[in-house]
């Protein structure tokens, strides 16, 4: 193992919390976004299609693993930069089929169902599976959703941390790793608590509404906004704010006119390093809402009440609890009038 790598995996899984998690036993069944897996053994290599599956096996402490990632937003979490600067970048968003592929990976960990799932846009969980590969999906992804509707799939229910649980518990059994995926899923639980408890103590008007600005196709098209039950959803819900949005496909495309009449007291705009669309950029989206006819007049944009935040939050992640946290943090600072 580099010495980096193992520097890290000893700080984040002490020895000595071993004892308290019985093994993993193999073969191990379970199921996964409606897929049956079997595991002969733990995986050795692993090549993963989202940062969010990333980030979850670095915080496993399950780094010497990685043979190589894809589908970057943001950098990584600052306490991985210098290991994840050591991991191949098969490619900054789809990797193709056979980069994947020829990292000769066990197991292939991805975020996202809609680039491995049954005609998954990298490749189909079949193609891999035929390859003795198997592929594991990030339960937020799939738990109380659908992704056969196309685009970004819509929630069937709303979405719940206890997805982004589930998806670490299982992991941490998939690689025999217990006791780290208990300790991760303890410290979250403490923060989402803490950002919760926050959030109850804020003196918010109780009609507070919001819209969350994801990116646009281009300027000149409508939007990608979040819908009222996923991860920017479960936000407000805990914050006692109104989406404005009322769609529960996960990121509807909905006018600048329609949002400008339902006028929301709060607009949360997502910044990101991807630049596959123009409206990626965080700049670009502040000076269109300045500029622009219509959102201009918005209450939220006179106001100054703009946030940015992490592109990666908005998704169903680990990362969606630092969002709420960063979100309460903005609201404890402003000021709302009748």
């Amino acid at each position: 193992m580099h010495p980096v790598r193992q520097l890290l995996a000893a700080l984040l899984i002490p020895p000595a919390s071993h004892a308290a998690f019985a093994a993993t036993h193999y073969p191990l069944s379970m199921t996964n976004c409606g897929v049956e897996l079997r595991f002969e053994s733990a995986p050795e290599r692993s090549v993963t299609v989202g940062q969010s599956a990333t980030e979850m096996l670095y915080m496993l402490g399950l780094v010497d693993t990685v043979e190589g990632t894809s589908v970057w937003f943001n950098p990584v979490l600052p306490q991985f930069s210098k290991i994840n600067a050591g991991i191949e970048r098969i490619a900054d968003n789809d990797p193709s089929f056979e980069a994947v592929v020829n990292k000769k990976p066990d197991l292939v960990a991805v975020q996202y169902e809609w680039h491995v799932g049954s005609t998954g846009s990298v490749g189909s969980r079949r193609q891999f599976h035929d390859l003795g590969i198997n592929t594991y999906i990030m339960p937020a992804d799939c738990d109380t959703k659908n992704n056969a509707t196309g685009g970004d799939g819509t929630r069937l229910a709303a979405f719940s941390t206890s997805s982004v649980y589930k998806g670490i518990h299982q992991l941490a059994t998939i690689f025999d790793v217990q006791s780290a995926g208990a300790a991760l899923v303890a410290d979250l639980k403490a923060r989402e608590a803490q950002a919760v408890m926050r959030a109850e103590n804020l003196d918010l008007p109780d009609d507070l509404s919001a819209v969350f600005w994801f990116s646009s196709p281009d300027l000149e098209t409508d939007p990608y906004v979040a819908g009222r039950l996923g991860a920017p959803g479960y936000m407000m819900e805990k914050l006692g704010i109104r989406n404005v949005i009322e769609s529960d496909e996960e990121w509807p495309t909905v006018g600048w006119e329609t949002i400008a009449k339902a006028d929301p007291d709060l607009i949360v705009i997502a910044y990101m390093d991807r630049r596959r669309y123009a409206a990626d950029d965080v700049q670009k989206k502040r000076d269109f809402l300045r500029k622009d006819p219509v959102a201009s007049q918005m209450t939220a944009v006179k106001a100054g009440r703009i946030v940015e935040m992490d592109a990666h939050a908005m998704s169903a992640t680990m990362r969606t609890i630092f969002g709420l946290e960063s979100l309460a943090d903005a609201l404890s600072d402003m000021t709302f009038t009748p």
